[in-house]
């Protein structure tokens, strides 16, 4: 016998519910069962619309405990014809399996023996109906703890769908001084001003007066609302509801506002039923207070950012400028970061971003004062070192004032409630050049985008941050931003945020900047691209090193050059190399490959970086003085000269030496001898430089042109001495 056969004599049907194509499969017994013409496929609407819909409220918390238990999922429905009378009554069992957000249920349906054809009476309070009780309720709890604003907390509140007893009504109501106010509602048009008008506080209707007892209202039939409110009644009649639950929603003992739950069909209120909608409304109160904290947080810090954020005005004559601030997500997400535009008496304009310690409030308020103290300063005409010497006193003074404030309460103000530092990088800038002068106080180095697409970190000189040292030094670092360069200053959450130390965060970064395609207006998508990468989809493909996505502010100012670049411009870098500084060695090999980072030979790059570690190392071992060097790429690609000066203030010149082989030094000229294509020695009126010359050697196909034939600066090629 077919299994077919079988189920077909014991009256049992099989179906299946596709919820991703919103279909139903029936054989023949299951459709005889639903009252639909026939086996085959049926629409979802179709099906649903043969159960009661009490029966289908419920069925929906059974089915979602059932995927959350990996169980099956059982349940009693009765079946209706299109008048809405009970036909039969039949036991449903399924197994549901999700995928991709969707469900499919695939089961068995058999006919039960109670309710009588024609009868309308509701099904018992079962076990079932506490367990789909408890998945509604999980759920309800979920959805409200999520919503972020009371508009999201509205939309939940809308959708709820009790087990046994779903509303068709909803409301909320809130209270603006002494009047109700209806925040949101679902099931009633927009027009319909009758119970959803705003109204003083003491009139006779139900929701009012739940608010001014804080006590709920239970009306289980039509009498019991014209009996005890008859002046509304003719409003409320028109809308076909049987029963109406009124309850108040309190948190900390204060009540905000009131539920309602209207139904079409009569609701008992037994004990159960109301422990659920108590229950709903405590979870709506505490979402609808959470909601009102949070917005309130939202609009304080979107005050303080739009006060604390300047313009950028007009802009810059022949430079474009383009800046974005994102804070740190939690709290009142407003922190120390800033930046600044300040116009100064000179003609010149001042870039100004920093970072003040912290993420708090108080590390927005002292990022206040420190911008309008620098930018007083700046407006005063003192040149960039001393408006930060000066920045630096004033934030050690406040430090003095804070700290006896800080505990009159005997509670610190915060996990940084001591004496908080500021990093600061202030650069001037005169549009008609291109000059920059640049003053940096424990601020990450800036970066600049030459008119090629080549991306090198300017090494800056620097001092200590703001507010450590009241006397400290802060040395400036000219440099010169040629027509179609960029200049990029950024605070360190740009370069760390996602995990990344500061050298993985940087690699980022520059990859951003070298795949910007230089078009008419893009600085602003360029600033766009530059925090997509750290808080955009894509910054969660690219973790850095770090174990956690450590989250930081974000500020970050670009600074363009208008013009068209001269053609092939050369490409250079400049840094100093001081007496104390030897770490920075290994900067000026990572200026040098960052400049040849398109040189078509690799052992050339490495032959480069080699002797210019050389010739910087013998500068600080046999002289006293810093090292300078200038590394310059330019001529076509294929066909480029690279020539490196390291120059320092001895007039020493150096000789090549033939050391033996266990001699430890000696070797930097012979070296240069043999890897350099062209190197020399040229003495200076104070103290000399050091040059060599590499030519690249063009595309292995050989159709790039020969190194260029002017002769090298200087003339000593070939030559230690010069001569």
């Amino acid at each position: 016998m077919r299994t077919e056969d079988v189920l077909a004599a014991i009256a049992t049907g099989v179906w299946s519910w596709d919820d991703a194509s919103g279909t139903v499969t029936l054989d023949a017994e299951a459709a005889r069962l639903l009252g639909l013409a026939g086996p085959g496929t049926h629409s979802e609407s179709a099906v649903r619309s043969r159960f009661h819909p009490v029966d289908w409220n419920e069925v929906s918390g059974i089915v979602g405990l059932a995927l959350v238990e990996e169980t099956l999922a059982e349940a009693r429905m009765r079946i209706v014809d299109g008048r809405g009378r009970v036909l039969r009554t039949v036991r449903a069992r399924c197994r549901p399996v999700q995928e991709n957000g969707t469900y499919q249920l695939t089961g068995t349906i058999q006919q039960v023996a109670e309710p009588q054809p024609g009868t309308s009476a509701r099904t018992p309070v079962t076990g079932d109906w506490r367990r789909s009780r408890e998945a509604f309720l999980l759920d309800a709890g979920r959805a409200l703890a999520e919503a972020r604003s009371t508009a999201e907390v509205l939309r939940v509140a809308a959708s709820l769908s009790m087990p046994g007893f779903s509303p068709d009504g909803l409301a909320v109501f809130g209270v603006d001084g002494d009047r109700l106010r209806v925040m949101g509602h679902q099931g009633f048009h927009r027009t319909d001003r009758g119970p959803l008008a705003d109204m003083p506080l003491d009139t006779e209707y139900p929701a009012a007066e739940v608010i001014r007892t804080g006590r709920a209202l239970y009306l289980p039939a039509p009498e019991d609302y014209r009996s005890r409110y008859p002046t509304f009644w003719p409003l409320i009649e028109s809308f076909g509801r049987q029963s109406w639950a009124f309850l108040p929603l309190t948190v900390a003992g204060r009540t905000m506002g009131a539920w309602m739950a209207a139904f079409k069909h009569p609701v008992a209120f037994t004990p159960d039923e109301r422990s659920v909608l108590t229950t709903v409304a405590r979870m709506l109160a505490q979402a609808l207070a959470r909601a009102g904290v949070a917005e309130s947080e939202r609009e304080l810090s979107k005050g303080l950012q739009r006060s604390m954020m300047p313009s950028l005005g007009s802009g810059i004559p022949g430079m474009s400028v383009a800046a974005r601030y994102v804070p740190t997500g939690g709290g009142l997400q407003v922190g120390g970061d800033w930046y600044d535009l300040i116009p100064l008496p000179n003609g010149k304009i001042a870039l100004v971003i920093g970072d003040v310690q912290g993420h708090d409030v108080r590390a927005a308020g002292l990022m206040g004062q420190l911008r309008i103290a620098l930018r007083a300063y700046a407006s005063e005409g003192h040149r960039p070192d001393a408006v930060l010497s000066r920045a630096s006193r004033f934030l050690t003074g406040l430090h003095d004032y804070t700290e006896s404030e800080a505990f009159d309460d005997g509670d610190p103000v915060g996990p940084y409630s001591g004496p908080r530092f500021a990093t600061c990088l202030y650069l001037e800038c005169d549009p008609a050049s291109g000059s920059l002068e640049i003053a940096r106080a424990g601020h990450p180095d800036p970066a600049i985008r030459m008119a090629d697409g080549t991306v090198i970190m300017r090494p800056t000189a620097g001092g200590l941050p703001l507010g450590i040292d009241p006397d400290s030094d802060y040395p400036t670092t000219q440099v010169v931003l040629e027509p179609g360069e960029t200049i990029m200053i950024c605070t360190d959450g740009l370069l760390e945020t996602g995990g990344h130390d500061m050298d993985s965060g940087w690699e980022r970064i520059r990859t951003v900047l070298e795949e910007h395609q230089d078009e008419t207006g893009t600085l602003e998508k360029l600033a766009d691209a530059l925090v997509q990468a750290v808080h955009g989809p894509a910054s969660h493909h690219t973790t850095g090193p770090l174990a956690d996505r450590r989250e930081d502010d974000v500020a970050v100012v670009l600074l363009s050059r208008h013009g068209a670049p001269a053609r092939r411009a050369p490409r250079r870098t400049v840094l100093t190399v001081a007496q104390a500084e030897p770490e920075r060695i290994a900067g000026a090999r990572g200026q040098l490959r960052d400049l040849l980072h398109d040189w078509l030979d690799a052992e050339q790059v490495d032959s480069a970086v080699l002797m210019v570690s050389e010739m910087v190392t013998n500068v600080l071992v046999h002289t006293d003085g810093d090292a300078l060097m200038v590394a310059e790429a330019e001529g076509e690609h294929g066909s480029r000269r690279l020539r490196v000066e390291v120059s320092d203030a001895s007039d020493e010149l150096p000789h090549i030496r033939r050391p033996g082989e266990l001699a430890s030094s000696g070797r930097g000229l012979v070296l240069m001898e043999i890897l350099a294509d062209a190197w020399g020695v040229d003495p200076r009126g104070e103290g000399k430089s050091i040059w060599f010359e590499l030519y690249e050697p063009g595309p292995p196909d050989g159709s790039a042109a020969p190194p260029p034939s002017a002769p090298p600066v200087g003339p000593s090629v070939g030559s230690p001495t010069g001569a």
